[in-house]
């Protein structure tokens, strides 16, 4: 994501209700709700009839959201949860199934912006990078105390990033001489640790060790994993799953396992295959849906964005 003031610009809405089709007495979950944008303009299509249930770890958003809602509170239900808990949340809730089921990756606004959150490159502050500001791993914690094989494989795998050996070495090196505290002093080194010559293209050179950085300390591709398999489950018949993501390993995840539900099992020709797996999706979206050039301008941080969404059969 870029930079810019955008604060609550929620990416692709018109594109997340186009696909979603609230309507009056919908059920909806916004298993991703941050400061509640997304969340508004369903509950606004809904007339504020049905339900709006909506998940986030980072209680600071769920604050924001509950006073961004407040028009449609009697509609709205708010639980401090990570989605990966999807399931287990709908049956504390009585809620059997859904009509739709939204999932917004990546970093809000609110936390990019925030120093003391320590997830930006661009601001000095703490390293943290913790979407649940409870849980105990954080930035820090990698950065300082993890081997430094395991700190290559992270950045490379997570990061995608061709660098990550000489990454891994050189933050080895300097937390020896003192800890790395700090995104900028993280930033510095990551920075002097790539080539000249690769650092002229691709962005902040530190972008991607960042990302994969943020990747490790929420769990971010094990939760998504997790949670796909709930979000059909809990779908009704007809009822529709959107994901955006915003970097190519979710994507890749999302585009994978929505294909797999999509097509019957590999062995289906095969006469004595009892293992009864059917079609459970019906892909909307044969590609990814991006922002239009409009929007990317008026919000640069919707540029990585990709959108794919699914009907449950």
């Amino acid at each position: 994501m870029g930079e810019g003031d955008v604060s609550h610009v929620p990416v692709l809405s018109q594109e997340v209700v186009g696909f979603l089709r609230p309507r009056p007495g919908s059920v909806m979950v916004d298993a991703t709700v941050g400061e509640g944008g997304h969340a508004l303009a369903l509950l606004r299509e809904m007339g504020g009839k049905g339900c709006l249930i909506g998940l986030d770890v980072d209680g600071e958003a769920l604050e924001r959201a509950r006073e961004r809602l407040g028009d449609f509170s009697s509609a709205v239900v708010l639980r401090r949860a990570n989605f990966a808990s999807l399931q287990e949340v709908l049956e504390e809730l009585g809620v059997g199934s859904v009509d739709g089921i939204l999932l917004d990756l990546g970093v809000s606004s609110m936390q990019l912006d925030s120093p003391r959150r320590g997830f930006s490159y661009r601001l000095s502050g703490r390293l943290d990078m913790r979407m649940d500001p409870d849980q105990d791993l954080d930035a820090w914690k990698v950065v300082n105390g993890y081997e430094e094989r395991e700190l290559a494989r992270i950045i490379r795998e997570y990061g995608e990033e061709r660098w990550a050996s000489r990454i891994a070495r050189s933050i080895v090196v300097q937390r020896k001489r003192a800890p790395i505290d700090t995104t900028d002093r993280l930033a510095e080194i990551v920075r002097d640790a790539i080539p000249a010559a690769a650092r002229r293209r691709g962005g902040h050179p530190a972008r991607r060790t960042f990302q994969a950085l943020r990747i490790e300390v929420n769990g971010e591709l094990r939760n998504l994993q997790a949670v796909l398999p709930q979000a059909v489950r809990a779908l009704r018949r007809g009822g529709r799953l959107v994901v955006i993501s915003y970097h190519s390993l979710e994507d890749r995840m999302v585009k994978r396992f929505m294909a797999e539900r999509g097509s019957r099992c590999a062995c289906a020709a095969d006469r004595e295959c009892d293992c009864g797996r059917e079609e459970e999706l019906r892909l909307l979206t044969p590609g990814p849906v991006s922002p239009s050039r409009e929007e990317r301008e008026a919000n640069p941080r919707s540029r990585s964005a990709k959108l794919r969404a699914a009907e449950k059969r």
